[in-house]
């Protein structure tokens, strides 16, 4: 282990066991050490990262957060970004035109339209929408969705990434257009998400059905639940209760899941601030992570910020999991390290380390950074 991480988890540990106080803000983390961290991580991201890239699931994933950071920083250099970026994209995800032939299985073709991670890029443009409301921005989201949603089918969701990557297209899409379907569609596809992929008794989410237990075992024959897995799930409700009419039926089930979930998460968080790949099982895949850390650290944040998790249980928990991406996981350089890298699970002997990083890692740290800023603020 690199001194700097040995050092650093020491404090974390000390951190945990003498400033957990509710009414503390985490060390080193008043309003404008939290927006220079976001301006260090992302400023590294944006000069070493095109625009113009395509609107595929984890390009997107970080142009959700870096909304979120343009939101609470009001710098418009991030906004330019993520236009440019749909600009280059044509405000498109996949772009087959013959309905006959869109699929939702999994697939990075052309035709794919159906597919969620074809989807997410919907919610950046949903959101570029709202600060300029040209109608072409949201045309194929539209046409896309509200093709989906003529159809029968209910299984769009059958991976837990897929929570993240389209229920918060179903409410900013209702936000954009006041259509109600979008909502009730929402709930119906998460229905089946839920009848396949969660766990109540441990509150978390498999990442598929391959992988429920007894079928699937961690290596030490127990339940294995991926931490970015989850983190995608988490990080869903928080966004979704953002846009949700206070008045939706449904409101209160969303709500309880994530307070479901947060007391599990909670539960599973190591002292250094971080989780593991593998909530339940840490052996499995030691060592710390940063995407699912960083989620989880934003539903956290947010669920205290609006009310729905008691802030002197969660925040301590909130405040280790930001101690450790601004002490472990941002590098000097501003690049965020200890990503783990594209996949489905977590795999044993992985080399995940300081230089590990990725889209959608970066922008989970900026949707934790502007919670822990609107935190601030209140």
């Amino acid at each position: 282990m690199e001194l700097k991480n040995y050092v650093a988890g020491l404090l974390l540990v000390l951190g945990a066991a003498l400033g957990g106080c509710a009414n503390v803000s985490p060390a080193g983390a008043g309003r404008n050490e939290v927006i220079a961290a976001i301006d260090k991580v992302n400023s590294y991201w944006e000069a070493h990262t095109p625009a113009e890239e395509g609107p595929f699931w984890n390009v997107a994933a970080y142009h959700t957060g870096n909304i979120e950071a343009y939101r609470v920083t009001g710098n418009e250099r991030y906004l330019r970004y993520s236009q440019a970026w749909a600009n280059h994209n044509q405000w498109m995800g996949a772009r087959s035109k013959d309905r006959a032939a869109w699929k939702y299985t999994y697939g990075e073709t052309e035709e794919h339209v159906l597919f969620g991670d074809w989807q997410i890029c919907f919610q950046v443009y949903a959101d570029l929408y709202q600060l300029d409301k040209d109608p072409q921005k949201i045309a194929r989201a539209r046409e896309v969705m509200e093709y989906q949603m003529s159809t029968a089918n209910k299984d769009y969701w059958w991976w837990v990434d897929g929570l993240y990557m389209v229920m918060p297209v179903m409410t900013k899409m209702y936000k954009a257009t006041g259509n109600r379907q979008y909502l009730e569609k929402l709930y119906e596809y998460y229905s089946y998400a839920n009848s396949i992929m969660y766990d109540p008794e441990e509150r978390l989410y498999y990442r598929d059905a391959r992988y429920v237990y007894p079928k699937h075992k961690s290596v030490n024959g127990k339940k294995d639940f991926w931490a970015r897995g989850n983190g995608w799930a988490f990080a869903a409700l928080a966004r979704v209760l953002s846009d949700l009419p206070q008045d939706d039926p449904h409101r209160g089930e969303y709500v309880e899941r994530l307070q479901a979930m947060a007391a599990a998460l909670l539960a599973a968080q190591q002292p250094e601030g971080y989780w593991t790949r593998s909530l339940i099982d840490p052996a499995h895949a030691p060592g710390p992570e940063t995407s699912g850390t960083a989620f989880f650290t934003y539903g956290l944040l947010w669920g205290i910020n609006n009310g729905v998790l008691p802030r002197e249980r969660y925040l301590p928990a909130a405040q280790r999991g930001w101690r450790y991406l601004t002490t472990v996981a941002m590098q000097p350089d501003g690049k965020l390290g200890y990503v783990q890298p594209i996949g489905d699970r977590a795999i044993p002997g992985q080399v995940v380390d300081q230089n590990s990083t990725s889209h959608f890692g970066v922008g989970a740290f900026l949707l934790a950074g502007a919670e822990m800023v609107r935190l601030l603020d209140r």
